[in-house]
């Protein structure tokens, strides 16, 4: 989770929403570090988690990602419990708990859906409170700018 926050902030440091994410392969070495990069990339799919877990595909040479674990540190949003169920993963860590926006305990609950083809193992509220105060601290800042 420390990698996962390091990367946090590194996006909070470019201006994008603080989600930092880290894929572990079997043995527990890092295959991959990513952080938001929607603003970045003008493109609303480039989130932590996903350019983490294409990354490791690339390196594993495989689409599946059914020996590796996934550190985020916020809860997958739908989007990317979607794409971890066609990845594979094995099991996804996660720091802060998102009521508004998450797929996994909240919202739709993407691996609970009868129609889920995968189901990972789930892990959350690592780290939670570091997790949600690297959150609020960034977007108050945000609103505070805005304000100006």
């Amino acid at each position: 989770m420390a990698q996962a926050l390091d990367a946090a902030r590194q996006a909070a440091d470019r201006g994008e929403v603080p989600v930092g994410a880290v894929v572990l392969g079997s043995d527990g070495q890092v295959l991959a570090v990513a952080s938001n990069e929607v603003e970045k990339r003008q493109d609303p799919s480039a989130h932590a988690e996903i350019l983490a877990m294409r990354e490791a595909a690339r390196l594993l040479g495989s689409r599946s990602l059914s020996s590796c674990t996934l550190v985020v540190t916020l809860e997958p949003c739908p989007m990317c419990a979607s794409a971890m169920v066609h990845f594979r993963l094995g099991r996804v860590i996660y720091g802060a708990y998102d009521p508004k926006g998450g797929g996994v305990d909240h919202g739709p609950r993407i691996f609970e859906q009868p129609a889920c083809l995968h189901r990972p193992e789930v892990i959350g509220g690592v780290r939670e409170q570091e997790n949600a105060r690297l959150l609020k601290k960034f977007f108050i800042t945000l609103r505070q700018s805005r304000l100006s």
